[in-house]
């Protein structure tokens, strides 16, 4: 019994550390958003620095047109309103490219931007690179910039269903004097 709990113990400890480690690589709250620029769906460079003076939600994905990921992006396109009010710019970002993108906001309806981060430095920097069936995908995380250009929040390994309400809730907290 005891070499049981021996080992029930290790793999917590295991299991704890994975999850510290995986969290650890993206940026903490306070730090300075790493910078970027990444092509649109339009076809257009958006880098980071180009929002300074807004809140930012950087939210990372797997892929374009699949249930998950277009479920998230409906959401924060039904909210896209409650963003523009709270003086916040979606950004969305994934490995996918920018004509991918581009037929996705048409397919979709999506009127914000969509970021093709094919090289990974972007995800990878944020702490949200995932490797799936031998891909490197971005991963289903979402950073809150604050108009400073610091990371304000940090949602790691969301769900996408409720995600967008999760997020304006943040946000409110976030923005409240």
């Amino acid at each position: 019994m005891s070499k049981l709990f021996l080992l029930l113990g290790i793999l917590v400890i295991c299991a704890t550390a994975a999850l510290a480690f995986a969290v650890a690589d993206a940026p903490a709250v306070g730090s300075v958003a790493p910078d970027f620029a990444l092509t649109t769906n339009e076809g257009n460079q958006a880098a980071l620095k180009d929002f300074r003076g807004k809140w930012v939600v950087l939210y990372f994905y797997p892929k374009d047109f699949t249930s998950g990921c277009t479920l998230e992006a409906h959401n924060f396109q039904t909210d896209l309103a409650k963003y523009q009010a709270a003086h916040a710019v979606i950004l969305g970002v994934s490995v996918d490219t920018a004509e991918s993108h581009k037929s996705f906001c048409a397919k979709e309806g999506l009127a914000f931007k969509l970021l093709s981060d094919t090289d990974t430095k972007v995800s990878d920097a944020y702490g949200s690179l995932m490797e799936y069936s031998g891909m490197k995908l971005s991963a289903r995380n979402t950073f809150i910039i604050d108009p400073q250009g610091k990371i304000a929040k940090v949602f790691m390994k969301v769900s996408p269903g409720g995600h967008s309400a999760e997020v304006l809730a943040a946000l409110a907290s976030l923005q409240k004097p």
